[in-house]
Formats: C-alpha cells, structure tokens, sequence
C-alpha cells in the first residue's frame, strides 16, 4: 500500500512549490505578474511595490501594470506623488478598480511617508499595517517584492490552491498565511506568491481547473475527493 503523503511536512511543500514552479516557468518568465515586472524593472523599489501593490486590489494584472508605468512616468518617486493632484492621478490609474478612491489613497500614502518616514518605506509590518488600505497581503507583497525580505502573501489564488490541496483547512487568507509559515520552510516563502498566482491563472484556476493535466493531482484532495468520483460518476452513466 502506498504511504500517504504528510501534506504539512516542510518537504513535502517545498517539493508542491517546485513542481508547481515547473508547471508554469515559461509564463512566469514571458507574462511576471505586475508586482514582479515592477520589481524587475525598478530593482525592487519598495516604494513603487507599494503603491502598485494598492493599485492591483480588485483589479486585473494587465490592468495593473499599464496604471502603475504610466503614474510612475509621471510621478517617479514618492515627493512628486505626494504632491500630485489626485485629479490627474485617478486619469492616469484609470481603469483600475475604485480609481477615484485610490487616487487619493496612494497620495495620502506618499505624504504619511515623507512626514513621518522621510520618504522611506518602513521594513516594519505594525508600521506598513498603519498605512492606509494596507493589510498583511499588501505588506508581505512590500517585503517580497521590494525588500526581497522571505514572507508570504496570501492573495486568493493562494488561498486557495494551499485549501484545495489539503494543506491547510482555513477560513480566510490571514489563517492561511499563519499557517503556511508555521509549515514552510523559510527559503520557500520568497517564491510561493509568484509561483501560485501564476498557478492559480494557469492550473489551479477557480472554475474549471485543469485537475487532470495538474502535476500536484496525485498529493491534492481536490483531485481524489471531487475530480476523480465526478469523472467516474460520468463514465458510468455513459
């Protein structure tokens, strides 16, 4: 009888990540992700992680990649955003979602970080989480992405690619993020947020996964629980 695979093993997660790195290398490489082609392009500039990380809330990556290089062509740096008129921001971020209100959002933010920071981002979770519309997911993607500092954002792909597979049975994505950190080993936090949302995309997508053409079928309690009986259930009614 084949052993059962300990899903909350360090190992076994880290062996989850590469195959799903594997899976999608080729779009990861062709189409990064906006906050990962920010960080490419800007040698991981905090501040610009910051800002587009804002930006992408409810909003698609293309999306979020077009509004954050056209402000940054205009507005470069965080003295010349927090002196901007939010007017001309929203114009410029527009068409990405609730844009009036993060126009004026992401100019409030500059200004809290010339005032109190002087112009810096911190690399400190309790002072991010006192930014406005900044929560964990926001910060971690600051670490990740512009500090280059190992931490895990959970966004919903990852949410819920961890929940679907069984490593973890969680509510929300802050549970899942404390859970994954118990669990992982630390050099795999840095990776696991670009790799699941491209996987997320590619894969392991909301509705109809790719279940039988997905390299973590054979370790996913989607797959054996949901999948294969409902494949089975087909073939027998034909």
């Amino acid at each position: 009888m084949k052993t059962p695979v300990d899903l909350q093993s360090a190992v076994t997660i880290h062996r989850i990540i590469k195959d799903a790195a594997v899976a999608v290398d080729r779009a990861r490489k062709d189409d990064p992700t906006a906050l990962q082609e920010i960080s490419d392009s800007t040698e991981g500039d905090p501040f610009r992680v910051l800002i587009a990380t804002v930006l992408s809330h409810r909003t698609k990556d293309p999306v979020t990649a077009l509004a954050s290089s056209r402000l940054f062509a205009r507005f470069p740096n965080v003295k010349s955003l927090a002196a901007a008129n939010t007017r001309t921001i929203a114009r410029l971020i527009k068409p990405v979602g609730f844009y009036n209100t993060k126009s004026r959002t992401v100019r409030k933010i500059s200004r809290i970080l010339l005032d109190k920071y002087g112009g810096k981002v911190p690399e400190n979770m309790d002072q991010l989480l006192e930014l406005p519309s900044v929560g964990r997911k926001t910060a971690n993607c600051v670490f990740v992405y512009g500090f280059k500092t190992p931490a895990i954002p959970v966004d919903t792909h990852v949410h819920r690619i961890f929940n679907r597979i069984g490593v973890v049975d969680t509510k929300t994505p802050e549970e899942t993020e404390k859970e994954l950190t118990r669990i992982a080993n630390r050099k795999d936090w840095l990776p696991l947020n670009e790799v699941f949302v491209k996987f997320g995309q590619l894969v392991c997508r909301p509705i109809g996964p790719h279940c039988a053409d997905c390299p973590l079928n054979d370790r996913c309690r989607y797959y054996k629980t949901v999948y294969l009986p409902r494949i089975k259930k087909k073939q027998r009614q034909n």
